[in-house]
């Protein structure tokens, strides 16, 4: 077996935590993402976006969220025929405020496609807060020297 040879899952991957806007390039058109803050929702639908365009909306809100300063910063990518999960930290700023959470992106894939994602932050609360451009006090958001 050829441990060295890169799996294409995890170079679309890569590709796509480079840029979250190009999500719709790799997704299938009944995709589903499970967002971050899912467990917020009494209603778990509430917590799912469905579909290629609404997946592509929910990114693109999450850069505008942050004045286009959202990046991914990737650590770690696994990936094979049916599943995949990166690994890294989350970073934005905006107010003067900088934030760095950990994250974990776990994916499902079916024929070179992805069908389902699952969000993961480390600190869903202090992710919001921020997003929401609310105070926050946490390990993870610190103020701009």
């Amino acid at each position: 077996m050829n441990t060295t040879a890169i799996h294409p899952n995890v170079r679309m991957l890569r590709t796509l935590y480079a840029n979250l806007a190009r999500i719709g390039e790799f997704v299938t058109d009944d995709m589903i993402l499970h967002k971050a803050d899912r467990a917020f929702f009494r209603d778990a639908m509430a917590g799912r976006v469905v579909g290629r365009e609404a997946a592509v909306a929910h990114e693109r809100e999450l850069i505008a969220l942050t004045g286009n300063t959202l990046v991914m910063d990737v650590e770690h990518i696994t990936a094979n025929d049916h599943f995949g999960a990166v690994f890294g930290i989350l970073r934005a700023h905006r107010d003067g405020a900088k934030l760095a959470v950990p994250f974990c992106g776990v994916w499902r894939f079916r024929d070179g496609r992805i069908t389902e994602h699952w969000e993961n932050a480390y600190d869903v609360v202090t992710v919001q807060a921020f997003l929401c451009g609310n105070e926050i006090s946490s390990a993870f958001v610190h103020n701009e020297d």
